[in-house]
């Protein structure tokens, strides 16, 4: 069978006789409305990664609810958001406060409809010997990252289930690899990681999907918070730290609308880290 070599099917850079054939040039990719006539809530929609994951689900046409202790951010978030064109709607929310939980999810359903997409963000954490670390603090990081996220996803869990949506959460490389000075934190991402696989495998069978990023260096506020501690070695931070440049909220918020996505249809139980290599 004849081959014309002219034909477009050559791979990128693929040698098609004496030539090499290129793929043309693109322009640079728009979001597509994805998500146009469906609700999301955004959890730590105030800043860093929530923030960017709230702007980056408005563009695409979603109805967007921010959820967030830090009030007035929250509230500058979600007026980004309607800038662009779509609904949203700010809430006041401590997500490791079961009533509050409640009580936000209804009042997201109440004003925009049911959800279609949960993004559990919010998330807080700091460095310390782990034999200096107060049981309040340990309490108050587990609390958030990951009673957090189950307080959350156990409030949307019946709603999603009717509208056919899924789950994406906020992991950590920290919650998949070894890292110093982070036991409180570690220990709450890397449920979350698991609690990501085990409502995946829960609720396949009823359409409901769960998948999670695994940030690492990612240059959001809660960095500033991961101060070392005195004494920390170098030598074991290095472990942590980015092969390049920080990454940007818009990285993790990029993926985190396409896992959430009809296109993500066959991918649930997923823990995709976002961090340039460092856990590989």
């Amino acid at each position: 069978m004849s081959r014309d070599p002219d034909r477009a099917r050559a791979w990128p850079g693929r040698r098609t006789g004496s030539r090499v054939t290129l793929p043309p040039e693109r322009e640079e990719e728009k979001p597509v409305g994805r998500y146009d006539g469906r609700v999301v809530i955004v959890t730590g929609a105030g800043s860093g990664i929530g923030r960017a994951t709230a702007l980056r689900l408005a563009q695409e046409g979603a109805s967007v609810a921010c959820l967030d202790v830090a009030a007035d951010a929250n509230v500058a978030t979600a007026a980004e958001a309607a800038a662009l064109g779509v609904k949203a709607h700010a809430l006041p929310c401590d997500v490791s406060d079961e009533t509050a939980v409640i009580k936000a999810v209804d009042e997201v359903t109440a004003e925009l409809g049911q959800p279609w997409l949960l993004c559990n963000i919010a998330g807080i954490g700091r460095f310390a010997h782990t034999h200096e670390m107060s049981l309040a603090d340990w309490n108050r990081i587990v609390s958030v990252n990951l009673t957090g996220t189950f307080l959350m996803s156990r409030a949307c869990i019946p709603l999603l289930l009717e509208t056919g949506g899924s789950i994406v959460n906020i992991a950590s490389v920290a919650g998949i690899k070894g890292q110093p000075y982070s036991a409180a934190y570690a220990a709450s991402k890397g449920g979350v990681a698991l609690f990501t696989r085990a409502i995946a495998v829960e609720y396949a069978v009823a359409g409901l999907r769960a998948n999670a990023l695994a940030p690492g260096g990612i240059d959001t506020a809660i960095t500033e918070h991961f101060e070392f501690p005195e004494g920390a070695s170098m030598a074991l931070l290095s472990r942590i730290m980015p092969y390049r440049a920080m990454g940007r909220p818009e990285d993790c918020a990029a993926l985190i609308a396409f896992l959430g996505s009809d296109e993500a249809g066959y991918i649930s139980g997923a823990i995709i880290p976002v961090d340039a290599a460092v856990a590989a």
